[in-house]
């Protein structure tokens, strides 16, 4: 099982549920057997068919980079954070 951990800032829709296991085999599945469960949080995580770019997605500890696309091990953990963009000096 996949295990997806829930960030505070979508905690509320899913009622304070911090962590979800799923059978999924990349990270769509994933995105989409939250909906299932806690409708409405694909919309905060995806955007044009993409993850949302204040969002970057670790999978086993490495950010993903083929999104929606990127698979997921029968035993991986997912983390959505928010994307920390570059400062200026």
């Amino acid at each position: 099982m996949v295990t997806v951990f829930i960030p505070t800032m979508l905690q509320p829709i899913t009622g304070g549920v911090k962590q979800f296991d799923c059978e999924a085999t990349n990270l769509r599945q994933v995105i989409e057997r939250l909906d299932q469960l806690f409708p409405g949080i694909k919309d905060k995580l995806v955007e044009d068919g993409r993850i949302k770019p204040n969002l970057a997605v670790a999978i086993d500890g490495e950010v993903a980079r083929m999104g929606l696309l990127e698979k997921v091990g029968e035993n991986s953990e997912v983390h959505f954070v928010p994307a920390i963009g570059g400062g200026a000096c």
